[in-house]
C-alpha cells in the first residue's frame, strides 16, 4: 500500500471505530520511525462485550473493503484486542487496562516529538 491508501485506510479505521462508540480514539504516527506499521490507533471500549463486538465489526468491514489478511489478536483477552490490519495497527482495551499499558506514553518516548492525539 501507499501512503494515500494507508492514510485513506487509517481514516476508515477511525470512522469504523467512531460509528461503533469506541472512545478516546488516538492515532500514533510510526511512518519512517517503525517497521511495524504506518500507524498504530488505540482506542477504547466500554465493556469485554463492546471490545469484543467492535473488534469483531472491524474486521468484518476491513474485509469486505478488500483488505483480505487482516487478523484479531487476545481473542482470549476481556480487556484487549488487537486488529493487525497490515499497515494500521489498532489497539482496543478496557479503560483500566489501556491506562496499565499507557502506550501512547510508551511511544510518545520513543517519538517525543510527534502530536499522537491526531
Amino acid at each position: 500500500m501507499d501512503n494515500n491508501q494507508n492514510t485513506e485506510l487509517l481514516i476508515q479505521i477511525k470512522k469504523i471505530l467512531d460509528d461503533n462508540k469506541a472512545t478516546n480514539i488516538t492515532t500514533i504516527d510510526l511512518k519512517d520511525k517503525s517497521s511495524i506499521a504506518d500507524y498504530m490507533v488505540v482506542a477504547s471500549g466500554t465493556s469485554s462485550r463492546h471490545i469484543q463486538a467492535v473488534s469483531e465489526i472491524l474486521l468484518q468491514q476491513l474485509k469486505q473493503s478488500g483488505l483480505k489478511h487482516c487478523t484479531i489478536e487476545g481473542k482470549e483477552s476481556d480487556d484487549w484486542k488487537l486488529i493487525d490490519a497490515i499497515e494500521v495497527v489498532v489497539h482496543i482495551f478496557h479503560p483500566e487496562k489501556r491506562s496499565l499499558y499507557n502506550l501512547e506514553k510508551m511511544w510518545e518516548n520513543v517519538l517525543p516529538k510527534q502530536n499522537i492525539n491526531a
